[in-house]
């Protein structure tokens, strides 16, 4: 379907978290993606990897799933992914770190990326 990749940050084994429902019909759909997540497991047939690569070839998007709080911690490490678009899924918000992607020139949008997926939306919008 495509080249390029998402990144999936707070996946989870655990089936009833949206993370895991992301990566799992992003996988059903054909998109290639790198699931980065804090506990072991896999999802759809992707490793969940917790030693995160310092870069993604053909990274396009980061969609989140960890909150506010959380994702202070990853503010650099997601700058320097160079993606063109971060998601913030519902409850993931964050108007701190939007400042931060409008400095570094990168994207940033309030979306579900199930809906996105559901709609046909997912590769217009990014």
């Amino acid at each position: 379907m495509t080249n390029w990749k998402t990144a999936v940050i707070g996946v989870t084994p655990n089936e009833n978290r949206y993370a895991f429902k992301a990566v799992t019909k992003l996988t059903d759909y054909g998109y290639p993606l790198v699931a980065l997540g804090f506990r072991g497991g896999i999802v759809a047939g992707n490793d969940i990897i917790l030693d995160w690569p310092k870069s993604i070839s053909n990274l396009k998007v980061v969609t989140l799933y960890i909150g506010k709080q959380r994702q202070q911690d990853f503010y650099t490490y997601i700058i320097d992914l160079k993606p063109k678009k971060v998601i913030f899924n519902p409850g993931t918000e964050n108007e701190d770190f939007y400042a931060l992607l409008d400095k570094n020139g990168i994207e940033y949008e309030e979306a579900c990326t199930l809906v996105l997926l559901s709609t046909g939306m997912y590769s217009e919008n990014v």
